[in-house]
């Protein structure tokens, strides 16, 4: 009886074997129900076998086999298999939790059709007697007129009118005046493409030309140089050839903006987004059409690049240097690099995009490993980088966090009725709230960090672990009624821009003010339709999005990071200010950039002035050279959290114990506390090791992680973060 070996959702560095009579080879990648223990699970069949080293006699049967959607591709389960090795990740985890929630639940489903319609206006439509319809029907007034205006409306675009579309347009079908129409898929354009200049053309033509092979293509391009014009560019190429394309982009909010320009270009291709802030049956949706190769572009975040995509042309990363794309728990992936990987697997082009790329990349594009593409100009003609000025707030006078220069500039930029962006990458009312008398500051009790002040909602907030408690009306410590928030955060600085400049138009942007569904939509049309003067915001704003009536941008409280014990602190700063920076002047309105420093005269301004990143690339790269840090070694992270500090260093200590003296080339350090040593009421500490050979540091993990699973492990949760990018 065939034996099929099955990858399970459980903490176990196994797949389980099992009878199933009739099984076969093509069943490898299908879904299946078997029992574990005393319940059943949901799992994939990974290998279909005549034998297993477990006794026939203890092997259980298979309870069902889901024949309900096509089995997973042999090149993605080939991908989840790297995955599980590379990242020492049990191959269970990794294949399930890559998988849509509604295809890991116990149950089959029924497929509904995944044919893109929309629906089209009849001549019966046409010319309906709009006086029938009550003047109350909103709803249905604003469908027919948006029906009239462009002769076809989609379901999304419908709901996103009014939920109660749906109904308003079955009613129109039952009166004749609309009819369901497939979508074909084609690269008909509804907007005019804009002519490349040289760079561009030369970027494009380099690509183009090795369209249907491996290669790593660095585009390095200054902010606004047009990096999106050649994905579509390319896209469409691929288009032509019938192939798919996916796109990752490091954060949710990013989507919005890019999935309207892809739409506007492509009108009639099915383009899907893949991201957490869909409902199940959307993503379920989207990675059905997916995997049908329907969907011929797919937008998402870094979970997207598990995507099943049988018809890959080209994979795109966007903002590539972003830490977004690495995940911080279970299976610690970097999307980036695994779409190297997977690009190479399926021998297509992949590209990573930036204006300040990571220093891993640029280094290896400098050295050939991967190959570099410059713009060094902006894409409009009009269009120059903004003036960089840095004010020196020792001396400039100050008013509550706001230096006079940049409060006259916004004054000025308001005259012209032009816009502005106030950047502070810290959210809330103030970071610490703190008694005068006896130096108290609110302290979270489940993390190593200050509870931040939500003055509005009166609440103080922990942004590490989410807790939450009112705001106290005295000290606790010596019953001091005299407690003052300290510090800035954008609430703040929203309350005194709104008091300084009363009849300006301010629209705070952060994660607080973004989580309602379909907020940040609403904001960016806001934004784009000017009736927002200044905005405030945090790193939401810094990067992909184009505002082109935004001429001045402040930035505050940069200074922090100068002085961090992280070595990649600088590299972010740069590129979180490079990026902020370059939402000025992207149009033919001339841009400047004023930035609050007590240390003008830091290499890190004087390279942002310059706008020169590759000046101070070289110098951060000197430096990790003769530190020892990344890209020249390549680094693994043991971690281990408990109740007690003590617990944790004592498994770490254990574990390093386990590695032996003979280590072949790996650099193992001792076990000390995190930076961050307490989160979510349990202690963290870590074991760092590294090794100048990418293949000895695999190697010797590989032996180490089997010893370690060994251990006892009661009261401790470990996990190994294979190239970590926090400590």
């Amino acid at each position: 009886m065939p034996i099929i070996r099955v990858a399970l959702d459980v903490p176990v560095a196994t797949l389980f074997d099992y009878l199933a009579s009739d099984a076969t080879t093509h069943d490898i990648g299908v879904r299946v129900q078997v029992p574990f223990g005393r319940k059943i699970m949901t799992g994939v069949i990974m290998e279909v076998l005549d034998s297993s080293p477990v006794t026939p006699s203890k092997l259980k049967s298979v309870a069902s086999l889901f024949h309900d959607i096509p089995p997973l591709p042999l090149t993605l389960l080939d991908l989840f298999r790297f995955c599980s090795d590379y990242y020492h990740h049990p191959l269970g985890e990794v294949v399930m939790n890559s998988l849509p929630s509604r295809l890991r639940s116990s149950k089959p489903f029924i497929q509904k059709p995944t044919t893109p319609f929309q629906f089209r206006l009849t001549d019966a439509g046409r010319h309906a007697d709009t006086t029938s319809i009550p003047v109350r029907s909103i709803i249905q007034h604003r469908l027919l007129t948006r029906l009239r205006e462009t002769g076809v409306i989609k379901p999304e675009e419908a709901r996103q009118i009014s939920p109660s579309a749906p109904k308003v347009l079955q009613k129109f079908r039952e009166m004749g005046w609309i009819e369901e129409v497939s979508i074909h898929s084609s690269i008909a354009k509804s907007i005019s493409s804009p002519v490349l200049n040289t760079e561009q053309q030369t970027a494009f033509d380099a690509v183009a030309n090795d369209i249907r092979k491996f290669n790593v293509w660095l585009l390095h391009g200054i902010t606004g140089s047009g990096k999106t014009e050649i994905y579509l560019r390319l896209i469409t190429l691929l288009l032509l050839q019938g192939r798919q394309t996916l796109v990752l982009v490091p954060e949710i909010s990013l989507t919005p903006q890019l999935e309207h320009i892809f739409r506007s270009r492509f009108p009639t291709t099915l383009l899907v987004c893949l991201h957490s802030r869909l409902s199940d049956s959307e993503r379920l949706k989207g990675w059905l059409q997916a995997q049908k190769g329907e969907a011929k572009i797919v937008l998402g975040t870094r979970l997207a690049v598990f995507a099943p995509l049988p018809k890959l042309g080209m994979i795109i990363v966007d903002e590539e240097q972003d830490g977004s794309f690495k995940q911080q728990d279970g299976l610690r992936y970097s999307a980036r690099d695994v779409s190297i990987f997977r690009a190479k697997q399926e021998n297509v082009p992949v590209i990573l995009g930036s204006a300040t790329p990571s220093l891993e990349s640029y280094y290896h594009a400098t050295n050939g490993r991967y190959r570099m593409l410059r713009l060094s100009s902006r894409a409009v003609k009009k269009a120059v980088l903004p003036a960089v000025h840095c004010i020196d707030i020792r001396s400039a006078k100050c008013m509550d966090g706001l230096s006079k220069p940049l409060v006259t500039a916004l004054e000025k930029v308001l005259a012209q009725d032009q816009q502005s962006l106030v950047f502070l990458n810290r959210r809330g009312y103030a970071p610490v709230l703190l008694c005068k008398s006896c130096s108290w500051t609110a302290k979270c009790h489940r993390c190593t960090s200050r509870l931040v002040v939500h003055l509005r909602e009166k609440q103080l907030r922990c942004h590490h672990c989410g807790h939450q408690e009112r705001f106290p009306s005295s000290c606790p410590d010596c019953g001091d009624q005299d407690i003052v928030p300290f510090g800035q955060g954008t609430q703040r600085v929203e309350a005194l821009l709104a008091e300084r400049f009363p009849n300006a138009r301010i629209l705070r942007i952060d994660r607080d003010s973004t989580r309602l569904k379909n907020g940040w939509e609403k904001m960016l049309k806001d934004i784009y339709e000017r009736r927002v003067d200044i905005l405030v915001g945090t790193q939401i704003l810094a990067k992909g999005h184009d505002f082109p009536n935004l001429s001045l941008v402040g930035i505050l409280n940069s200074d922090a990071a100068l002085f961090s014990t992280d070595f990649r602190a600088a590299e972010r700063l740069f590129a979180q200010l490079m990026q902020v920076a370059g939402r000025a002047g992207r149009a033919d309105i001339p841009g400047e950039v004023l930035v609050q420093t007590e240390f003008p005269d830091h290499p890190l301004y004087y390279a942002l002035r310059r706008h020169d990143y590759a000046a101070l690339a070289q110098t951060l790269l000197s430096e990790r050279k003769m530190a020892g840090f990344p890209p020249f070694v390549y680094q693994a992270l043991l971690r281990a959290e408990a109740p007690q500090i003590s617990t944790a260093m004592n498994f770490l200590t254990s574990a390093a114990e386990l590695a032996g003296s003979t280590t072949g080339g790996v650099e193992i350090f001792d076990p000390v506390p995190a930076q961050m040593a307490r989160l979510k009421g349990l202690e963290r500490a870590h074991l760092l090791v590294q090794s100048g050979s990418r293949k000895k540091l695999q190697e010797f993990l590989t032996s180490w992680y089997t010893r370690i699973t060994t251990l006892p492990i009661r009261k401790v949760r470990w996990s190994l973060d294979v190239d970590p990018q926090e400590f």
